[in-house]
C-alpha cells in the first residue's frame, strides 16, 4: 500500500535546523512537508548541552562562528524568550592553564564585538562560590541557556498552524531523479511499513549526522565527519551562570545550568558509527576529572545520567583535531554537483540554527521564484501551549495552582500530573502521530528526574494503557526502549546514591514485573 503527497518544498530533518526551515518557508506562504525518520529533536539537537553561545568560546579559534553566534544569540533573546534563561556567564582560568590565551581574551572579544567584563577573582567566587581557590582569571559575558526541545516544537507548531506538514517516524528510501531533477521522493512509514511517494520542487537535506547518508541516496557526496560530544547531567543545580574554562577547547571546559540541573561536557571523539553512540565509563571519568580543577564540588556530586550526541561536521577527514573544524554551517547548492532541486545545510551550532535556516529559506526561494523576505528575524516565535511542558517547574506550579484531587502525579521526580499527560497526548493526536512513552519523554520532564524513570516509567505506560492509547505488547516495549536508553546513560554513572537507584530499577522492572531490560 502507498500513499502520494505533493508540496513545493520537502524538508528531511526534525532538529532545530529543520523545523527552523519549516517555520521561515511557512511564514513566506511556501508550501512544506517536513519528514523526520524518528521523532522531534530525536538526533543532534536533542543531545546537547542547551548553551546559547555569546560567541566568546570561538574568539581565538573561530572569529566567523563567533560572530555568527553572537548576533544569533542576541536576536533570540529577542524573539524567542520563552525558551531561553538569560543567565550570564563566567570565562575563568586556573592555575596552570595558558595566560597568554587569558590576557589576549578580553582583545579577542572586542575584535568580534563581544561584551566582556573582566571580573576581580575574589568578586567572582563570591559570585559563583563552587569555583576553585585556584583561579587566576575571571571575564562575564553573555552567555545563556536555552530548551532545544520547546524551541524546535515551537518552530513546527507555528508551521503546522501556516500550512506545513509532519510527518514522524517516516524514512528517505530512495529518489527518482531524471533530467538532473528530483522528480520524487520515497519513504517508508516505519510504524506500518507503508510507502509513501512524495512530489517536490525543492528537496531540502537537513538531516544532521545523516546529511551523507541522504546525499548519497540522491548520488551526491557530502564529506562529513562525525564528533561524539559525552555530557553529564548533575543532579542539582551547581552554579547560576554557566562556567567556561578560559582555555582552548578541551574536554570537559563547560557548565551549562539548565533549570533544577546543570550539564557537565564535553568531549570530542570521532567516530564512525552512528548506531553506537553512548557515553563511556572512560569518558565520564576524564569529564569529572578535568572539571575538578574548575569546580572541585564536580569531583563528588551525584550525576544522574551521562548522555552522548554526535557533531555533524563537514570538512576534510584530514583534520587531526575535530575542535580545529569550524563551527560555522555549511549550505550546499547541489546543482554544482549536477542535481538541480536539492540543497544540504549541516554543521553549525544550535545558537545559529535560526540563520541557518534563513540563509537554506532563502536559496530555496530563489530556486522557487518567490520573492517573499525571511521574517523570523522580526516576528516573535510565538508559545505552543504542546511545548511548554518542558519548562522545568511549570508542571508542578500549575498542579499546585488547579489543585484538583483527581490530577494525579505519575512522576513524582518532576511533579508531572496527568493532566500533562493528556495534553501531550491530544497535541500528538491533532499532528496525526501516534502517542507512546518516548513521545511524552520528549514532550515533558519524565524521565529527567533523580529515578530516571523507574517510577514513572511504569506509571505512564499503566495509565496510556487504561487510556486506551497502548495495548499490552506496546507498553511492554516501549517499556524497554525508554530503560534501555536510560541504562545507557546511568551505566557510566554508577557510584554511589546512582548505583543504589539502579538497583531498585533492576528489582522493580526484573525481579517484580519479569522485565528483561
Amino acid at each position: 500500500m502507498s500513499s502520494e503527497l505533493n508540496t513545493q518544498v520537502l524538508i528531511i530533518g526534525g532538529g532545530a535546523t529543520g523545523t527552523g526551515i519549516a517555520r521561515d518557508l511557512a511564514l513566506r506562504g511556501v508550501q512544506c512537508i517536513l519528514v523526520e525518520k524518528g521523532d522531534i529533536n530525536a538526533g543532534t539537537s536533542g543531545a546537547n548541552h542547551g548553551l546559547l553561545h555569546s560567541g566568546a568560546r570561538y574568539v581565538s579559534s573561530d572569529q566567523g562562528s563567533a560572530l555568527e553566534c553572537r548576533e544569533e544569540a542576541e536576536l533570540l533573546k529577542k524573539l524567542a524568550p520563552q525558551c531561553i534563561e538569560d543567565c550570564g556567564g563566567l570565562f575563568v582560568a586556573v592555575q596552570g592553564d595558558d595566560e597568554k590565551y587569558v590576557v589576549d581574551f578580553p582583545q579577542l572579544c572586542s575584535q568580534c564585538h563581544i561584551p566582556v567584563k573582566e571580573l576581580d577573582v575574589k568578586e567572582a567566587r563570591e559570585l559563583e562560590p563552587v569555583l576553585s581557590d585556584q583561579l587566576i582569571a575571571a571575564y562575564a559575558v553573555n552567555d545563556a541557556s536555552i530548551d532545544p526541545f520547546k524551541l524546535s516544537l515551537e518552530n513546527i507548531a507555528q508551521a503546522q498552524e501556516l500550512g506545513a506538514s509532519l510527518l514522524r517516524f517516516t524514512k528517505v528510501v530512495g529518489f527518482e531523479i531524471k533530467n538532473k531533477t528530483i522528480q520524487t521522493t520515497h519513504l517508508r512509514d516505519l510504524a506500518t511499513e507503508e510507502e509513501i511517494v512524495i512530489k517536490a520542487d525543492q528537496v531540502v537535506n537537513a538531516s544532521g549526522a545523516w546529511a551523507g547518508e541522504v546525499a548519497a541516496l540522491a548520488g551526491v557526496k557530502v564529506d562529513m565527519i562525525y564528533s561524539k560530544g559525552s555530557l553529564l547531567v548533575t543532579h542539582n543545580r551547581i552554579t547560576d551562570r554557566v562556567i567556561n574554562r578560559l582555555r582552548a577547547s578541551a574536554n570537559a571546559d563547560i557548565l551549562v545550568p539548565g533549570g533544577t540541573v546543570s550539564i557537565l561536557g564535553t568531549t570530542s571523539i570521532r567516530i564512525e558509527n552512528l548506531n553506537q553512540v553512548y557515553p563511556t565509563i572512560e569518558e565520564v571519568d576524564t569529564m569529572v576529572s578535568e572539571a575538578t580543577k574548575m569546580i572541585p564540588t564536580l569531583e563528588s556530586v551525584r550525576y544522574i545520567r551521562a548522555y552522548a550526541g554526535v557533531r555533524p561536521l563537514v570538512g576534510s577527514k584530514s583534520a587531526e583535531d575535530d575542535r580545529d573544524i569550524s563551527r560555522s554551517f555549511t549550505l550546499i547548492n547541489h546543482a554544482q554537483d549536477g542535481l538541480n532541486n536539492f540543497v544540504t545545510i549541516s554543521g553549525g551550532k544550535l545558537t545559529t540554527y535560526r540563520l541557518m535556516a534563513e540563509k537554506t529559506a532563502d536559496l530555496v526561494c530563489d530556486h522557487l521564484g518567490v520573492s517573499k523576505p525571511c521574517l523570523t528575524r522580526t516576528e516573535p516565535l510565538p508559545e505552543a501551549q504542546p511545548a511548554r511542558w518542558t519548562q522545568p517547574g511549570l508542571a508542578p506550579k500549575l498542579w499546585m495552582q488547579k489543585h484538583e484531587p483527581d490530577d494525579i502525579l505519575l512522576c513524582e521526580c518532576e511533579m508531572v500530573p496527568k493532566s500533562a499527560v493528556d495534553s501531550i497526548v491530544d497535541a500528538i493526536r491533532k499532528q496525526d502521530g501516534k502517542p507512546d512513552l518516548k513521545a511524552i519523554a520528549l514532550r515533558s520532564r519524565i524521565g529527567k528526574g533523580a529515578c530516571q524513570g523507574t517510577f514513572c516509567g511504569v506509571r505512564v505506560t499503566a495509565y496510556m494503557f487504561d487510556q486506551g492509547e497502548l495495548t499490552i505488547d506496546e507498553c511492554l516495549s516501549g517499556l524497554r526502549e525508554f530503560l534501555g536508553k536510560r541504562w545507557h546513560g546511568q551505566y557510566p554513572t554508577l557510584w554511589d546514591k546512582q548505583l543504589v537507584q539502579s538497583e531498585l530499577l533492576e528489582a522493580l522492572y526484573c525481579g517484580l514485573l519479569g522485565l528483561e531490560l
